[in-house]
């Protein structure tokens, strides 16, 4: 299942050498397994697995769980591969702020971690993480409001798929920045305008 990454397959492939003890190539397959892609790869698995609905037998269900994983890990090519996340649900909340959406043409994104929250408590999320998923459900290419809506309606644990892509984050917050800016400019030029207009009346007050 490796070899389906570019890039990867060559820890796949170290272990399958000529030439070498069984006993270090079952060490180099420990390492493989126990590496960190390794480790994210099950836990998306185990996670697609649990959120998956298919009709049939097991195999299908095994079938389309697998496809889902391979999907997930290929839609962050080039980007830091996904991860799983669980929070507890608590009174106190999840402990951090999202932005983006489809609103504004952008992926939703992690934008704050609270300092002393639950989030930075539990240690799994970081700020720059793109939420991919809210307990099964996708919220790629979907409005802001839908994202806050799934946070909030989980009950007792939420469970995140989300992957680090902290450059694209800070690209779009430069990017909502300079429309700040551009807003800030036009109200102070529309207010400008007001005063003008205002002390021009005046004197055409004080004339008459």
């Amino acid at each position: 299942m490796w070899a389906m990454w570019p890039g990867r397959s060559s820890c796949w492939r170290s272990y399958r050498s000529p030439g070498t003890s069984p006993g270090h190539k079952l060490q180099s397959l420990k390492m493989v397994l126990q590496s960190e892609f390794c480790t994210a790869i099950r836990e998306v698995y185990q996670y697609m697995h649990e959120t998956i609905t298919v009709n049939g037998c097991p195999e299908y269900q095994a079938r389309a769980t697998a496809k889902a994983t391979v999907a997930a890990f290929a839609a962050s090519e080039g980007h830091s591969h996904p991860r799983v996340v669980e929070l507890p649900k608590t009174e106190e909340g999840l402990g951090f702020n999202v932005m983006g959406g489809k609103e504004q043409n952008s992926p939703i994104y992690i934008s704050r971690i609270i300092p002393g929250g639950l989030a930075e408590r539990h240690g799994g999320l970081k700020r720059g993480d793109q939420l991919l998923s809210v307990n099964g459900v996708s919220v790629e290419g979907e409005h802001h409001e839908k994202a806050v809506e799934l946070l909030k309606a989980a009950k007792d644990s939420v469970k995140l798929v989300v992957r680090y892509t902290p450059k694209v984050l800070e690209e779009m917050e430069a990017r909502f920045e300079k429309l700040r800016t551009a807003r800030r400019r036009q109200q102070q030029q529309l207010l400008m305008q007001a005063q003008q207009q205002q002390n021009l009346t005046t004197q055409q007050n004080h004339m008459s």
